[in-house]
């Protein structure tokens, strides 16, 4: 009886150690990935705006049969696990252009989620509204059926793949947008301030309170605003409104438009300060304010002093105010008056100033140059100076007349002299 129960327990023994790796083997059958997909954080956009849109993507399969005991080998592949995942957003018909391409995600297993991060542009002109943004997304899986394996011990993997569309909504809030309809400057000059004069309208779907106008600079431009904030307050939808700006132009501007921004900050219907996109217009600039001298060249006596009458022309596109026009005199000519007012001098306007030039007696006839310049204000009452530019002047030689006189008048005081002399010496001889 006792070798009869020791047979049987050997005989147990042996069966559960042939058994026991079966039972190691799971194999899940008819399991496949259930992937979806939503939009991480705001799906909300303005026009204009540049946007990350942060998709999370989700694996939430699950195994529905469960298989153990079957054979010794187990799948190196769940059959929830999306394969080599691939992710692509599109535009479909919202206004938005999607600037990443296709991405891949790696493997997904269930449950697990991961994010796929897209840069995307909302156009300017995007509307107020809801759209629906397709996203693609392609993988393959483990798709093992009982009917597939020839064996117990064998397994064949079979791959399934798949390639399914997922709708995201994002939504176009409603933005104060701008229009600028007219932007004009006025005396505009090189190394000068002036003014820009801009009309807006309000061309989004949103209605802006306690709004406030912006005129930025872009970049290097040449026009810095001083003044840069207009409030306007109320700035509803089709609204237009009329705004100034002081400006200055930097010396070193040429003659040609310049860009400047403009935007709008606002309180939006939450309660929360917005700013809406920037606006970039175009702004022409003159050149410096240049004058030069259209007189003939003034006539110098040589060893006299003459008043000479020099004429100064603005060859600018804005008014010189409260002009001053200096004249440098220097070897071989002198003057103690090189100062002169002109007044108010339009484009294309005349004005004359008359300074007293004395000529050096060892001066050489011919033509020289002076060295002349105005100072004026511009139309906001800075004081500006022009570029030294060169009035003409010529030396011309004493008439024959003025030199004979004084010859002959040196003769008969050397005659007299002599007379004098020679009338000494008689006398002191007589007495001798």
């Amino acid at each position: 009886m006792k070798k009869t129960t020791n047979l049987a327990l050997i005989l147990i023994v042996g069966l559960v150690i042939c058994v026991s790796p079966a039972l190691c083997a799971t194999k899940y059958v008819g399991a496949s990935p259930e992937i979806t997909a939503y939009i991480g954080g705001t799906n909300e956009y303005s026009p204009g705006e540049d946007a990350t849109i942060a998709v999370v993507l989700q694996n939430g399969g699950t195994n529905w049969l469960e298989l153990t005991n079957r054979g010794t080998i187990a799948s190196e592949d769940a059959g929830t696990t999306a394969k080599l995942v691939k992710v692509g957003l599109g535009a479909g018909t919202a206004p938005i252009v999607i600037k990443t391409d296709p991405q891949q995600v790696g493997d997904l297993a269930s449950p697990g989620k991961t994010t796929v991060k897209f840069t995307a542009k909302i156009t300017q002109d995007a509307t107020l509204g809801e759209y629906q943004l397709p996203l693609t997304v392609t993988y393959k899986y483990l798709d093992n059926q009982l009917s597939d394996q020839p064996t117990t011990t064998t397994i064949e993997n079979t791959y399934t793949q798949v390639s399914t569309v997922i709708p995201l909504t994002v939504k176009i809030k409603p933005v104060v947008r701008i229009d600028v309809l007219n932007a004009t400057g006025s005396n505009l000059v090189v190394g000068t301030e002036g003014t820009i004069n801009l009309t807006i309208k309000n061309t989004g779907y949103e209605d802006g309170k306690q709004a406030t106008v912006k005129l930025i600079r872009n970049g290097n431009s040449a026009i810095i605003p001083t003044d840069d904030s207009v409030y306007i307050g109320s700035f509803p939808r089709n609204g237009i409104v009329a705004c100034q700006y002081k400006v200055a132009i930097s010396n070193d501007a040429q003659a040609q438009s310049y860009p400047v921004d403009v935007a709008v900050t606002y309180t939006n219907a939450e309660g929360d300060t917005a700013t809406s996109s920037t606006e970039t217009i175009g702004v022409p600039v003159a050149g410096k304010l240049t004058f030069a001298v259209t007189s003939p060249p003034a006539n110098i006596t040589q060893g006299t002093t003459s008043v000479i009458i020099v004429e100064y022309t603005n060859l600018g596109s804005v008014t010189a105010y409260k002009a001053q026009a200096r004249l440098s005199a220097v070897e071989p000519f002198s003057s103690s008056d090189q100062t002169a007012y002109l007044g108010d001098i339009p484009p294309g306007g005349k004005a004359t100033a008359q300074y007293a030039i004395s000529a050096s007696s060892s001066a050489a006839p011919g033509s020289y140059t002076l060295d002349t310049e105005v100072r004026y204000r511009d139309a906001l009452d800075n004081s500006q100076i022009s570029d030294t530019f060169r009035a003409p002047v010529t030396v011309v030689p004493r008439p024959a007349s003025d030199t004979v006189i004084p010859m002959a008048i040196a003769a008969v005081v050397i005659i007299g002299i002599i007379a004098a002399a020679a009338y000494y010496l008689i006398v002191v001889r007589r007495k001798q």
